[in-house]
């Protein structure tokens, strides 16, 4: 099974999910290449689902700070 984890874009802030094991992202936001090994990474899940879920609480939590 493919773990996930979710990272976000250098220049935009934006959140994504990839695979573990993906060298880069495009980000879906501003279209900036995301460089895995180098992101910050926010969270891991086991799971494509697991890794929804998380990635829609985070961005829940970055829309309540605005």
């Amino acid at each position: 099974m493919t773990a996930f984890v979710i990272v976000e874009c250098q220049k935009c802030g934006g959140l994504s999910v990839a695979e573990i094991g993906q060298k880069t992202k495009m980000c879906p936001y501003c279209g900036t290449r995301i460089r895995l090994d180098k992101a910050k990474r926010l969270a891991s899940a086991s799971n494509a689902r697991e890794a929804s879920i998380i990635l829609r609480k985070l961005k829940e939590k970055a829309a309540e700070k605005r």
